[in-house]
């Protein structure tokens, strides 16, 4: 059997709710709302085999990082190192998301035309929906068609927050449940 993998988590208050920040000990492998600690776990769970998270105040600086985006320096976060796992399609989709600079969006389509693949707009939004890197990998700053704001798993009111912190405003769209749950 093997052993259980270390990884390293930081709990951050936020005004958007505490904020769930896991490192591998070089880089970011989740950041996750803690009342979505139970996806956050999920997602750790596919990824490897066995967890053991170690509480750490403020692992490799990203704390620090975080704190600072949330403050007000929208690019503090930019080159913060990740470890996101997923397909190769899924990393493809969320290396992209890094093209996208603090204060502009991009729609599904867009994605998908930017990495060569002009009709796999749902796909790219499910690859959103399993992003196990959020504010890192900003798929927060992808919106619907109609440039309307859609989907995110960690509620429409911080994608919203989050955008406007920004310098983005964007309305909730009327968007249907399984739009929703498509993450489009």
């Amino acid at each position: 059997m093997l052993a259980p993998t270390e990884l390293w988590i930081d709990t951050l208050p936020s005004a958007i709710g505490d904020i769930l920040l896991v490192s591998d000990g070089t880089s970011l492998c989740a950041l996750d709302f803690a009342d979505y600690k139970p996806r956050l776990l999920t997602l750790l769970h596919k990824r490897f085999a066995a967890v053991t998270l170690t509480p750490c105040a403020n692992p490799q600086g990203f704390s620090d990082r975080l704190n600072a985006y949330l403050a007000g320096d929208l690019h503090s976060f930019d080159t913060v190192p990740v470890n996101p796992g997923g397909t190769a399609f899924q990393q493809q989709v969320w290396l992209a998301l890094r093209q996208i600079p603090p204060g502009t969006v991009a729609t599904y389509g867009e994605l998908a035309k930017s990495l060569g693949k002009p009709t796999a707009y749902r796909a790219v939004g499910m690859a959103n929906s399993l992003n196990p890197v959020a504010i890192a990998l900003p798929c927060h700053r992808v919106v619907g068609t109609n440039g309307q704001l859609t989907g995110y798993a960690g509620g429409l009111e911080r994608k919203q927050w989050l955008l406007h912190h920004e310098g983005v405003d964007l309305a909730p769209s009327s968007a249907t449940q399984q739009e929703l749950a498509l993450g489009l």
